[in-house]
């Protein structure tokens, strides 16, 4: 059902999407598809918590794979997963991680955004030798501008305008590299 859901976030949109059309693409009734989610709500923030479980893994196992030998590498790693993610998972390109249907849509006590953080946070704490609070700042304000510059990058092109991709690196390093030393 959330892959049916995927698949038609891309072709027809959030608005669009309804649970007969999840149901009918999935090939079960729609009965059958609400004993697990009450609505589309439900289904989309069953998606985007799978997808935001697999960039957590996929950045977890990257940078296990590399070890890497300076924070500018975490930071190139996990802007590549999320470019890769939006550009090859069906329906993330369109709802991200739950942006667009719900700012809260993660946890209703934290935005979705400080979800992400706290889950990076925690991820690249063994890689950056920053002091708690600071680093959490720190990865929550540069989410916010990847965030944005990256919508901006998507927006001018779908798959990503690299030039803008190439800045949006560029300012988190400055960024980061202000709070969190060369």
């Amino acid at each position: 059902m959330l892959d049916a859901s995927a698949q038609l976030i891309d072709e027809v949109g959030y608005d669009a999407l309804t649970t007969t059309l999840i149901a009918k693409r999935a090939g079960v009734a729609v009965g059958s598809l609400y004993q697990f989610f009450p609505d589309k709500r439900a289904v989309v923030q069953a998606l985007t918590q799978r997808n935001l479980d697999r960039f957590v893994a996929s950045t977890n196992e990257r940078l296990a794979g590399e070890d890497p030998s300076h924070w500018w590498d975490v930071v190139d790693s996990i802007l590549d997963i999320y470019l890769d993610m939006h550009r090859s998972v069906p329906g993330f390109a369109k709802v991200h991680f739950g942006d667009v249907v719900d700012r809260q849509l993660l946890d209703e006590s934290r935005d979705n955004n400080k979800v992400i953080a706290d889950s990076l946070t925690e991820l690249v704490r063994k890689y950056i030798d920053t002091p708690g609070e600071q680093l959490s700042l720190a990865i929550a304000v540069a989410i916010e501008m990847a965030d944005a510059l990256l919508k901006f990058a998507f927006h001018r092109d779908p798959q990503g305008d690299q030039e803008i991709v190439d800045e949006t690196k560029h300012v988190i390093k400055l960024y980061l590299a202000s709070r969190l030393g060369e």
